[in-house]
């Protein structure tokens, strides 16, 4: 052998090399036995203990914005303070000993018996707590506010969710946050992370529009069905939030956790990123919107009573809706991340209702608003002539009954019956014209039928129809001409809400056109470079009147004189400077025949021009029509014309 010669003739150096191989090779054979032979067995466990547990990760939600790009609902950056539990095992162990020691003495002393095996993992729990409140108690100094940590709330994490972090502390203030960041060294086990929470910047504002938000982290259709973990996500109840949840949702990813034998996590790898939500941009205007809720809200001075109300901003010339307010309202982010009981209580009064879209899923009777139709249809009946004398003696009588006239007695013509909203006057010609004839240009204004807005919060009110009608009249309770006059000045059988009004205004004011109300412009990606594509929801003619012009047009005359002359109902909503048309209503409520409440109404369109804004008033309550919701409309359209829709 060439290695083993050398060695013969006494070549030292050779010789220690030699022996180095020769030990280095017994020592990895020794090792390799080890780990195969004497370890394997602790190795084996070891594999069989760790596992991995699946996580999902709810997606960044998308925004929704006005008509000019201002986010009225958006996520921003939430700072939290975690505790992770698995930093902790060495102080949990120590504090383990320490009690056991005690509590193994304390009950032997008392006893004469060793503990059980339910009294040690007993002191297990409360060793892991005394730990991690000592750690929390140590952050509320730092902070100099009160941190506080449930036992149940800790055990609960510790034995359900051990590989994720605990929160113990989230959406600190700009304050607490940087003294987290000056600590040169933070309590062990806590960290400082940062998750996306929804805010409405503008609170109250538009809120039955945006809807709220509940908890929710189930799996959505295309994602993974079974997670062992679920991190804190929400759903969309009702309004935008609630109609296009989808769209604003995104995809959830998902993220893999390996643990050991103690449930304590190892590593982690996001193995499905999630996919951000998509962004809604509405037509509404957020600053026109406040100002028509300020302007809501300010009726309580008149009546005296809570505000509970309406009120609707359309464009009349393709139905984009600028604002949409109910009154009283709710802060959506309330629910965020939960609401409480009380709160929750305030919304549910029978009285208030502020969960309740008073513009679009509540039911009135319009009242004298109504009258726009009855003169529709007795003008397209060829039975009224807008110059011909009716003479009013302050009442009209039908059959057995007479009806009061809130007009005072004299001679009408069909203007000064309309700003003055003789009820004689339109009972006489309505009755005239014939039920038909009513219910068919109801039909026209698609009375009775819900403008499905994207918000979960529609109703399509009350209006007779012939079948209807027929089956009243099955079930003995035959439709008489007191049903007819009382539909007449829109009472009895009748019942809408503040937007199918303004549909029906705009109608009148553009020319007979029955736009479908829009509120969504598109629906586009969070990025705006990005290429997915955009979501578009153009305009909508939905129907045409198919009235003569200029019967429109004797309507627009008696409603300008309604605002601009000094007699008539609607001249509290007068502008300087801009031509208003208007009309006002004022609907009884009755429990038999006692009036127990009132809702009041105001109708209106500007410029008299060139028609291109409708703004519809309700308030529920109200003393009149022309009292309480003319002055309401007023103000609306300063506001349009400080927000340059109009010019004087």
């Amino acid at each position: 052998m060439l290695v083993l010669e050398p060695l013969h003739k006494g070549d030292r150096q050779l010789h220690i090399l030699t022996v180095t191989v020769f030990c280095g090779l017994g020592i990895l054979l020794a090792g390799l036995w080890y780990v195969q032979v004497l370890s394997r067995k602790r190795f084996q466990e070891e594999q069989v203990a760790q596992s991995l547990r699946t996580v999902r990760l709810p997606a960044v939600r998308g925004r929704i914005l006005d008509r000019s790009g201002e986010a009225l609902a958006e996520n921003r950056p939430s700072y939290n303070v975690s505790l992770y539990v698995e930093e902790l095992s060495k102080q949990f162990k120590a504090a383990y000993q320490g009690l056991l020691s005690a509590e193994t003495n304390r009950v032997w002393q008392t006893f004469r018996r060793k503990l059980t095996r339910e009294e040690r993992a007993q002191v297990g729990r409360w060793a892991r707590y005394y730990v991690v409140s000592n750690i929390v108690y140590r952050l509320g100094l730092l902070l100099e506010h009160p941190v506080q940590l449930e036992p149940a709330e800790f055990h609960r994490h510790y034995e359900e969710r051990l590989a994720l972090p605990l929160p113990v502390l989230q959406n600190l203030n700009s304050n607490q946050v940087a003294r987290l960041q000056e600590l040169t060294g933070m309590p062990p086990g806590l960290d400082l992370d940062i998750q996306p929470m929804r805010v409405y910047q503008f609170g109250a504002t538009a809120a039955h529009v945006l809807g709220y938000l509940r908890k929710d982290e189930t799996s959505r259709e295309g994602e993974e069905a079974f997670y062992n973990y679920r991190l804190p996500d929400y759903e969309g109840v009702i309004g935008v939030e609630g109609y296009f949840d989808a769209q604003l949702r995104g995809r959830a990813g998902a993220k893999s956790v390996l643990v050991n034998s103690l449930g304590y996590r190892q590593s982690e790898s996001i193995w499905a990123p999630p996919e951000a939500g998509r962004c809604v941009v509405l037509t509404i205007d957020v600053h026109l919107q406040q100002a028509v809720e300020k302007a809501l809200a300010g009726v309580e001075n008149q009546t005296g009573l809570p505000a509970r109300g309406a009120a609707v901003v359309l464009d009349a010339s393709n139905g984009d809706i600028l604002a949409l307010a109910s009154i009283p309202a709710y802060n959506p982010g309330d629910f965020i991340p939960s609401i409480s009981r009380s709160q929750m209580a305030q919304l549910n009064d029978e009285y208030m209702r502020p969960l309740i879209n008073r513009a679009t899923q509540e039911r009135y009777p319009p009242g004298s608003i109504f009258k726009i139709v009855t003169a529709l249809a007795a003008l397209e009946a060829g039975i009224l002539n807008p110059e011909e004398l009716l003479q009013n003696p302050g009442h009209i009588q039908v059959g057995n009954r007479t009806i009061k006239d809130t007009a005072p007695p004299g001679d009408y013509d069909f203007k000064r019956a309309l700003k003055l909203s003789s009820n004689t006057y339109f009972i006489h010609y309505g009755l005239k014209a014939g039920l038909s004839r009513i219910l068919q240009m109801g039909r026209k204004f698609h009375l009775g039928e819900p403008w499905q807005l994207p918000t979960f919060q529609n109703d399509g009110g009350i209006f007779p129809t012939t079948e209807s009608i027929r089956r009243q009249a099955s079930r003995g309770d035959l439709w008489t001409d007191g049903d007819t006059a009382n539909l007449c000045i829109g009472q009895g059988a009748i019942a809408v809400n503040p937007l199918q009004m303004a549909v029906m205004t705009a109608a009148v004011a553009n020319g007979g056109r029955v736009y479908w109300p829009r509120l969504v412009q598109r629906i586009e990606p969070m990025e705006p470079d990005s290429n997915e594509q955009i979501t578009h929801f153009p305009h909508r003619l939905y129907d045409e009147l198919g009235v003569a012009e200029h019967h429109l047009r004797l309507l627009r005359d008696a409603m300008l004189a309604d605002v601009e002359d000094s007699d008539g109902t609607g001249r509290r909503a007068a502008v300087p400077g801009l031509r208003i048309c208007g009309k006002t209503g004022t609907a009884e409520i009755k429990k038999g025949q006692q009036v127990v409440d009132k809702v009041t109404w105001f109708v209106s369109f500007a410029p008299y021009e060139q028609p291109r804004y409708v703004v519809v008033v309700m308030v529920e309550s109200g003393v009149s029509g022309g009292h309480t919701c003319a002055p309401v409309a007023g103000q609306i359209y300063r506001a349009l014309l400080s927000r340059l829709y109009l010019k004087t």
